[in-house]
């Protein structure tokens, strides 16, 4: 079932009882499963959704009301991988399902789709399938131009005959993560803004000094209280001690090892600066504010989906007003962001965003 009468067919027949979702990674890319989740659950509400996914991205999304049951794969490498897939056939053992839908080209996932019993098994056309992928799929997407992950995910909906509108993520929190949340803002002085400082890809990173600037103006212009937020990488760290050596401001160390925990200070701040990673699509999705730097990635098919496209710092253009294609190409651009476009952003947030008192607008 690999001919290209398979590519364009749609979904046949009643709606599938059973559907697995394959999205193991980044929480990025988890974020921008979550209207596609919702969009099934509102379609077809009686559907049974599984996801197969990575224990971090798990955290983020393990109470979501769309979601009826998630398949841990813990990855590990060399030896151990033959171990990570043996479990997860176990797991599939005795499980059916009528559809599943293969939102990640690598090989890795691939392999996922093969150990799991499906009828209808949907990937990539061959031209965007990395790895082969495409040999574990009986029926894909017809090819499409490159565009923004947020719409490409949705051409899975347009086969199957979903309608994506409207586009939401329902992140919630429990009662014990709103309390928790209550208590750290209520010991802030003022508002706060949440700033993202470095990623575990080099190339994303900008400069420690010109965080320390923003920092100093975010400060002393804006009445806001600077928070760093990230994870506990050796390199998120560094780079977070260098800043902190390098600013004036009065700074709340927030990073660590806690997603949830994260999460709520994104969703409680007036603002979010950051570079292209995880918690700034977290930071969309709550409806944050939030400034984003790119330069190595395309903001055009990796940055915010409709709300606050206005907030990009834009140096993956090589000079202003630059027309590009949402490709998935990667450019030395960091180095084109100064501190004067970056704070251009923040001024134009609190203009168009954030209220007197640190509010969202």
């Amino acid at each position: 079932m690999t001919g290209p009468d398979r590519l364009v067919a749609g979904w046949q027949g009643p709606p599938p009882a059973e559907i697995c979702i394959v999205m193991l990674s980044a929480i990025g890319d988890a974020v921008h499963v979550l209207p596609v989740a919702n969009a099934i659950r509102r379609s077809w509400p009686e559907s049974r959704i599984t996801w197969v996914i990575q224990p971090v991205p798990h955290a983020m999304v393990r109470d979501h009301p769309a979601i009826d049951d998630f398949i841990i794969f813990r990855r590990r490498r060399g030896i151990g991988a033959v171990h990570a897939y043996r479990e997860l056939r176990n797991e599939m053992r005795g499980r059916h399902f009528d559809l599943l839908i293969g939102l990640q080209v690598y090989f890795k996932a691939g392999l996922i789709a093969a150990l799991t019993p499906a009828t209808v098994k949907l990937g990539f056309d061959r031209a965007r399938a990395r790895d082969a992928q495409w040999l574990f799929t009986n029926r894909r997407i017809p090819p499409h131009p490159h565009q923004h992950v947020q719409d490409q995910y949705f051409e899975f909906l347009h086969w199957l005959g979903v309608d994506p509108e409207p586009v939401t993520w329902d992140i919630r929190f429990s009662d014990e993560e709103r309390a928790a949340q209550r208590n750290f803002f209520d010991g802030l002085d003022r508002p706060a803004c949440a700033m993202v400082v470095a990623t575990s890809k080099l190339q994303k990173n900008w400069r420690a000094d010109g965080y320390a600037r923003v920092l100093d103006v975010v400060e002393a212009e804006y009445g806001l209280r600077p928070v760093l937020v990230g994870g506990p990488s050796p390199v998120e760290r560094a780079i977070a001690d260098e800043v902190l050596a390098k600013t004036n401001a009065r700074v709340v160390d927030a990073i660590g090892d806690d997603l949830r925990r994260l999460m709520w200070i994104l969703d409680g701040s007036a603002l979010l600066i950051s570079p292209d990673t995880g918690p700034f699509h977290l930071c969309h999705a709550l409806g944050t504010p939030c400034v984003g730097l790119f330069g190595y990635t395309n903001p055009k098919r990796y940055g915010p989906y409709r709300n606050f496209r206005d907030l990009v710092v834009d140096g993956y253009a090589e000079f202003p007003g630059e027309e590009y294609p949402p490709a998935p190409e990667y450019r030395d651009g960091m180095k084109r962001v100064t501190e004067d476009m970056v704070l251009e952003k923040v001024a134009l947030a609190m203009e168009r965003y954030v209220r007197p008192g640190g509010t969202r607008g």
